[in-house]
């Protein structure tokens, strides 16, 4: 465990503030990297799992609002990493605390810092919580420098673009293709048991919109070796690989505006078997001939209740995303809905009824979140193989 290395008393005395593109300022003290950014501001209603939040490519362009109000209490270890870099924007918290657990290896401010992302700490995230639940998402500015005043602050969030229309997932995919499979061993940062992984007997190709270092853990674990492509590889270069699946995976901002993925996956419906996630899900059904549309406020957190309509089982899901598949505009004779969430009964899965492909909204690879969706993973091998 490490020891913080700066003064706390004298962190409450770097003046920060949040403003919003409504006109609202919330003022506290900054931590993390001395920058000022702009981002889409969202929360998060987890209790832990701040580390795999903020290094969540799906967080790209997002300035993330923890609810609970105790975050930092177990420092950072780098073997909870979701990916190479923190991707969110900024970090928002009541309370920022020292970390107090033999895993930790350094403080949740200094990780930041090394990463360059701002946090702010010390204003009342109920508030904004409450404000974001009743205007919706908005356009914020978070001021760890303390060289802008307010007033230019709302200014800067009001005319930036925010996420609508843009193409965030070529900006956090890989530049070129890489090979991902363990060396054997199921590691304990798999949050799994220790022992031998199953042979890698299935092959699969996996678009990197976002991806999370997890979903390729729980991929291996079934038995596959994956091939990591960049965002905008063609359908005919995926082919060339000739892999016995492909899959999609999570992402951030506005699906509409990644076209080129949308084409590639239309391109590929039919000739290997699919899953997505998230993006990807989102991404399936705009090919499938669907579209999407922004939620109020989004789904954010890891208690978010969804229903398997095959099974009738209810999960308790890890969910990141701010648009949804609009289920109205979907070929009921071609895709049927598989799940559906049972806090506003949007759509949470997809089911093609005589192609090899299903997709859902959450994130089943469970990190941070419950473990009930990882069946999907499963299922995936099955479709792949004809089980």
């Amino acid at each position: 465990m490490t020891t913080p290395s700066y003064n706390w008393q004298a962190r409450r005395e770097k003046k920060a503030f949040l403003a919003l593109a409504d006109g609202s300022v919330f003022r506290g003290w900054s931590f993390g990297a001395d920058v000022d950014v702009l981002g889409e501001v969202v929360f998060n209603t987890g209790m832990s799992g701040y580390q795999e939040i903020i290094t969540d490519p799906s967080y790209s362009g997002q300035l993330v609002t923890m609810t609970y109000p105790e975050i930092g209490n177990y420092g950072v270890s780098t073997d909870d990493a979701e990916s190479r870099q923190v991707f969110a924007n900024g970090f928002i918290v009541h309370e920022i605390n020292e970390p107090r657990n033999w895993r930790s290896q350094l403080s949740l401010a200094d990780y930041l810092k090394g990463a360059g992302v701002p946090g702010i700490s010390g204003i009342d995230t109920r508030a904004l919580t409450t404000k974001l639940r009743t205007a919706g998402t908005l356009k914020g500015f978070l001021c760890a420098t303390g060289k802008i005043p307010a007033e230019e602050g709302v200014k800067r969030a009001q005319a930036w673009a925010g996420l609508d229309g843009q193409d965030y997932a070529s900006k956090v995919s890989v530049d070129k293709p890489f090979a991902w499979d363990p060396d054997g061993r199921i590691s304990a940062s798999w949050g799994l048991m220790e022992g031998e992984l199953p042979p890698a007997d299935l092959h699969v190709v996996a678009y990197d919109f976002g991806i999370k270092w997890n979903i390729l853990r729980r991929l291996r674990q079934q038995g596959m070796r994956i091939t990591v492509v960049p965002a905008k590889t063609t359908a005919k270069d995926v082919l060339a690989l000739k892999a016995d699946g492909l899959f999609l995976s999570n992402g951030p901002a506005d699906p509409a505006a990644v076209t080129y993925a949308i084409e590639n996956i239309k391109a590929l419906i039919g000739k290997t078997p699919i899953m997505g996630i998230c993006l990807g899900h989102q991404l399936l059904g705009w090919a499938l001939g669907s579209r999407t549309y922004r939620l109020k406020f989004g789904h954010h957190g890891c208690n978010h209740p969804v229903m398997d309509l095959q099974t009738g089982r209810v999960e308790i899901t890890s969910q990141n995303h701010n648009f949804t598949v609009d289920a109205e505009l979907l070929d009921k004779k071609k895709v049927e809905v598989s799940h559906v969430n049972l806090n506003d009964q949007t759509v949470e899965g997809l089911r093609h009824k005589t192609e090899p492909l299903f997709s859902v909204q959450y994130h089943p690879e469970a990190s941070p979140g419950p473990h009930d969706s990882q069946y999907l993973f499963k299922r995936f091998r099955d479709l792949i193989t004809g089980a």
